[in-house]
């Protein structure tokens, strides 16, 4: 990995730590910033890691003992793909890649309006869009609503139902996207109009992410790089 592609990653990992504490804060789990990672002392809300590094080669049973084992579920954002968590109980989950697209990259043209969640009732719409019946529309409490760096944003259809959407989560010197989807059409559907809003809202960030498979190369398309991998630990599986 080159230099300028790990300085990406750790800004990726810091977005993305950033937003783990704002979902979480919304559950009212609060966790800590430390030099090496962020890591919350009980259970996350589901899909969302206990802990997440910020830099690379960071101190496995010194992470390992920031969090709650003994729940069912903990896990761990390896940011750098880089800790060996095997010896503590964890087992690899998934991997993906890190993804970063400049603030200078065109934004492609959006075949939908689109809005910011700013209601509890415009939250949960969205958040059912989002599910599509899978039983996590739950996850996103309105309490995330308080949290200003947060962007629930809704890709509307001509008569008004959300359709498409994502989360963007701004921090210092990114903005992160997470949480892409649409009912028709996937990914190629919702990343111009994601796109599209995240330039108007933040049109000097960059924007960075991580996806895997199918969805990694259906960013590609869209603008963004592959900049370095990440790995999710999960204990007890």
């Amino acid at each position: 990995m080159t230099t300028s592609k790990q300085l990406l990653v750790r800004t990726a990992a810091r977005n993305n730590a950033d937003w783990c504490a704002a979902m979480s804060r919304s559950h009212g789990v609060v966790g800590e910033f430390g030099a090496q990672a962020w890591a919350a002392p009980s259970r996350t809300p589901p899909y969302y890691p206990d802990a997440v590094t910020l830099v690379p080669g960071a101190d496995p049973a010194a992470l390992a003992a920031r969090i709650d084992t003994g729940a069912p579920g903990a896990c761990v954002k390896d940011s750098f793909a880089d800790l060996d968590l095997a010896e503590f109980g964890f087992q690899v989950l998934f991997e993906a890649q890190w993804i970063h697209r400049p603030a200078s990259a065109p934004a492609p043209a959006a075949g939908l309006s689109w809005d910011v969640a700013g209601d509890p009732d415009t939250l949960r719409t969205w958040a059912l869009a989002w599910d599509v019946g899978g039983g996590d529309a739950g996850l996103f409490w309105p309490e995330l609503l308080d949290d200003r760096a947060s962007f629930v944003l809704a890709g509307r259809s001509t008569d008004g139902r959300v359709v498409a959407g994502a989360v963007a989560s701004r921090s210092d010197r990114a903005v992160g996207i997470s949480n892409v989807f649409a009912l028709d059409g996937g990914p190629d559907t919702a990343w111009p109009v994601v796109l599209d809003a995240v330039t108007e809202l933040f049109p000097a960030l960059p924007v960075v992410g991580y996806e895997q498979g199918d969805d990694l190369a259906t960013a590609v398309r869209h603008g963004f790089e592959p900049i370095g991998p990440l790995r999710i630990w999960l204990h007890g599986r």
